[in-house]
């Protein structure tokens, strides 16, 4: 093992209504306007990419596309730029929800630094196909910005879910 034995929690059945609540709070933290300064983490990408990850039934590519759109539409971006780097980014939570929960969390933050930058990387290509310019090498500190959440938003969003680690007779949870 890498790090500190922690104790094993088994987790409760996440709530829709949490989940609903944490992704539209990562929306709202997007559109603040901060979102075009260097280096500020994409909420909406790291929230997307946690809950496929531990509810990819309840969390899925069709919700990462709507709030692509919704992104898009915030952004005045080109039509379509967000929802297809947010469909590529759940695509690949999805695919890897059954390993990355193994993982100690500096493990888990290098599984999805990959689908970070892959989802710069499509709304780059995408922007430079349409004549926009090179934003700079510093643009890509958003990836790893959101990284380093990653611990927080694992603390965060799970904290619902846990069970005592002591856990008493006399409470049924």
């Amino acid at each position: 093992m890498y790090g500190p034995i922690r104790p094993h929690y088994l987790l409760l059945p996440a709530s829709r209504g949490f989940i609903t609540f944490s992704i539209v709070c990562a929306f709202l933290l997007n559109v603040l306007p901060w979102g075009h300064a260097v280096g500020v983490p994409d909420f909406l990408a790291l929230v997307l990419v946690f809950w496929n990850i531990h509810q990819p039934r309840m969390v899925g590519m069709g919700i990462a596309f709507l709030f692509g759109l919704l992104m898009d539409v915030h952004d005045a971006a080109l039509l379509g730029e967000h929802a297809l780097a947010y469909s590529l980014l759940s695509y690949g939570a999805l695919s890897l929800h059954r390993r990355v929960p193994w993982f100690h969390v500096p493990g888990q933050m290098l599984h999805v630094l990959p689908l970070f930058l892959g989802a710069q990387i499509v709304l780059l290509v995408v922007r430079m196909a349409v004549g926009g310019a090179f934003p700079g090498w510093t643009w890509f500190l958003q990836s790893f910005s959101s990284v380093l959440l990653w611990p927080l938003a694992d603390w965060l969003l799970l904290a619902p879910q846990r069970r005592a680690v002591d856990r008493d007779e006399n409470r049924p949870i």
